[in-house]
């Protein structure tokens, strides 16, 4: 059988995905994650069994989703894919008959390659009970000819040429480093001439005024090599922010042009913890790197000079060296398993903090202090036993390590010793060669270090690639029209979409087909969970549909420029976001220079002039999660106002007025009407006194539209809308 591939998930919802693409490699065909991420629909809660099923039949396979016993698993055609302890997928790529029972061979994607007893395997898999016979549950997979038609995908892999990149800017740094790393060297190779000569000159001809010029010149050049250093980390440290700075604010750039579904399949923690990796790679580029450049030139140059001295010593260093490497290599596997293990755990500890901090009222108000503290407990347990992992690890590798080099050194004491002994060297020659080996060491230790390091750097750079290498919406706006048309009607045709992997069966939209006038205002009610806000948000071009089409004027809506759509849209969604920042930059946010009038138009429609009027720093007011507390009305308001002063041609609101009291809303209301005319406006309403007046109501209902007409003729024929806001009519 021919060796299993290995793919690590990046995400803690990846493990689904990156089953797939573990036995789609097996059998030849290498797909991206992100490709296999949309055909299994991932979302926040993962994927479900019948999404990996869609995805690998979409790619060719032939599936089938079974519950079996351990028996009919050995019998079942492998690699599968198992569903383990209810929350996780693996793949089982063999079972074998031992000495020790049967093994079975899994490749988990958090963890790797494992192996497990019947017993071991079985207590984790093992789900249900059918006439008696303990079964788990498994996705059976056979590729089909299909498969074999396929392209692969290409991958598009930087490695470290990438993070090397960012060093172009600073050619004239790097070369001041590389000089002086090499005079340090230079100056490092005189000393151990100098104390051989302080023994074998100075104090044999009982020179006394030599050994006082000698030590006098290691002093200058100890002085000097510490003046180099003193340069060398000057540099580096500039050299270091500057990349660190570029490498944040890259990733944050990317980030930001990603399309608004990216954000739904990922955790805070993760994209959090992603930025922290920055740090390591960092690390690495700017200290590791060019500090082994140093170790090496030192290596070279001073191992030159004790093969000078002995070849014998020389060579016993080289091989306690080369043991050195590779005692701490062993190690390096199992050291990045428990980096990719500690990754997922620090996700969910930074998602743990941020929702304890963010939700500390709701936390409060329910009395779930301990339910909660217990929750980050656990996360904290879970840390603590991976730290004693990787502290064991370290321990391991530390004690082994000092154990070979210090023996290493023993030897070549003694053997130095017996040369002394045996007149084949001097005294001053022996007290150089053990300068050069205690000089020789420190540069070894650093090669190790950097080892260590440049896995470390490897595996954040694999996470950070995992976004770099997907396409944002600045590559998916060339070539698209930038020109949004003006006075043109919003058609929506055939439109269905859903959520999660079950697309078929659980379909958010189904068929909607409806037209939205321009310049006219039309508004979307149903009951919660009808699909008011999904169409809304695919209008926004949040996501693609999954069938049917958008179009605006002559042309799709996925033609146009996302970012020129939005420009043109004056949106308040149910899930505004409040910056700390004042109040006139959270109404103008993307804003360079604020137009007065029109802030101060925007506030006055909103209805927040006399609020802001009697706060004493007005709107230069920081408000926020930093600064001066809202009440739920008072962003709501905000939020039209943001709307408002974009002064947009497309309005779509999101319940925008249902945390406003009686009164605000109706001045409000009244303003917006006038704001309204000669917009297009889509609202998404519960209230009666919001929808009334459109042009259009149209009705949901579990995904599709059921009514579609003015208050007047909906109310007339006594259906779905007027059971819907029959309370407020008698009202």
């Amino acid at each position: 059988m021919r060796k299993f591939p290995l793919y690590k998930q990046h995400d803690a919802m990846d493990c689904g995905p990156t089953c797939l693409r573990m036995i789609a490699a097996f059998y030849g065909k290498h797909f991206s994650l992100e490709r296999l991420r949309q055909k299994a629909r991932l979302t926040k809660e993962g994927v479900s069994l019948l999404g990996i099923s869609e995805a690998a039949e979409s790619l060719g396979f032939r599936t089938m989703g079974v519950s079996i016993s351990f028996e009919q698993l050995c019998e079942a055609p492998l690699p599968c894919i198992v569903y383990w302890n209810q929350e996780h997928f693996l793949v089982v790529y063999d079972i074998k008959q031992g000495k020790n029972g049967t093994q079975v061979y899994v490749a988990d994607p958090a963890g790797g390659k494992l192996k497990f007893t019947k017993e071991e395997f079985s207590k984790s898999w093992i789900s249900t009970t059918e006439e008696g016979v303990p079964h788990g549950i498994a996705l059976l997979l056979e590729p089909s000819p299909d498969f074999y038609k396929y392209n692969d995908d290409i991958e598009r892999r930087k490695g470290f040429s990438f993070l090397f990149s960012y060093l172009k800017p600073y050619r004239s740094m790097v070369t001041q480093l590389i000089l002086g790393l090499a005079i340090g060297s230079l100056l490092m190779l005189i000393l151990p001439f100098l104390s051989q000569a302080v023994v074998d000159i100075g104090i044999n001809t009982q020179n006394l005024n030599f050994v006082y010029l000698v030590l006098i010149a290691q002093l200058v050049l100890t002085l000097s090599n510490a003046t180099v250093g003193f340069i060398r980390g000057w540099i580096l440290l500039h050299l270091g922010s500057r990349i660190n700075i570029a490498l944040i604010s890259d990733y944050l750039i990317k980030l930001m042009r990603m399309p608004m579904g990216y954000f739904d399949t990922k955790m805070v923690g993760d994209i959090l913890q992603r930025i922290n990796d920055h740090t390591r790679i960092q690390d690495y580029l700017t200290n590791s790197s060019l500090n082994v450049l140093f170790s090496f030139f030192n290596i070279i140059v001073l191992g030159i000079v004790l093969a000078f001295y002995s070849l014998k010593i020389f060579a016993i260093f080289m091989i306690g060296s080369l043991l050195y490497f590779l005692w701490v290599w062993l190690f390096m596997k199992k050291r990045a398993e428990l980096d990719h293990k500690n990754f997922a755990q620090q996700s969910a500890n930074q998602s743990a903090v941020i929702q304890l901090i963010t939700g500390m009222q709701e936390i409060k108000l329910n009395a779930c202090e301990q339910q909660k503290r217990w929750a980050w407990e656990g996360i904290q347990a879970r840390l603590f036993r991976l730290r004693i992992k990787g502290l064991a690890l370290g321990q391991y590798q530390d004690s082994g390590a000092i154990f070979i080099n210090q023996t290493k050194n023993i030897l070549i004491t003694a053997l130095v010793a017996k040369f002394v002994i045996d007149g084949e060297m001097t005294l001053g020659m022996m007290m150089a060669v053990q300068y050069i080996i205690g000089q020789l060491n420190s540069p070894v230790d650093q090669i190790i270090d950097f080892a260590r390091k440049t896995q470390d750097a490897r595996l954040s750079l694999d996470r950070l690639s995992d976004l770099q290498d997907q396409e944002d919406e600045t590559i998916q706006d060339e070539g698209r029209i930038q020109e949004i048309p003006s006075g043109k009607n919003l058609i929506v045709a055939q439109l269905f979409f859903a959520y999660d992997a079950t697309s078929a069966g659980n379909r958010v939209l189904n068929d909607i087909g409806i037209m939205i006038p321009a310049g006219k205002k039309t508004a979307i009610v149903g009951t919660s969970g009808s699909g008011k806000t999904t169409l809304l948000k695919l209008l926004l071009g949040y996501y693609p549909p999954q069938k049917g089409v958008i179009v605006l004027g002559e042309n799709n809506l996925e033609n146009y420029s996302k970012r020129e759509w939005r420009k043109r849209c004056g949106v308040v969604m149910q899930e505004g976001f409040i910056f700390s920042d004042s109040i006139a930059r959270n109404i103008a946010p993307a804003a360079e220079i604020i137009d007065k009038d029109l802030l101060l138009k925007a506030a006055g429609m909103a209805n927040l002039t006399d609020f802001i009027e009697g706060l004493p720093l007005g709107y230069n007011t920081k408000i926020g999660n930093d600064g001066h507390g809202l009440s739920q009305g008072q962003k709501q308001r905000i939020l039209i106002a943001r709307a408002i002063y974009k002064d947009p041609e497309f309005v779509f609101l999101d319940e925008a007025t249902n945390a406003l009291d009686a009164n605000n809303e109706k001045v409000i209301m009244e303003n917006l009407d006038h704001f309204f005319e000669g917009r297009t406006s889509v609202i998404v309403a519960h209230r009666l006194s919001t929808v009334r007046n459109a042009d259009q109501i149209i009705v949901l209902e579990k995904g599709s539209v059921i009514e579609v007409g003015t208050h007047d003729q909906l109310s007339a024929k006594k259906g779905a809308y007027y059971h819907l806001v029959k309370n407020q009519l008698e009202l």
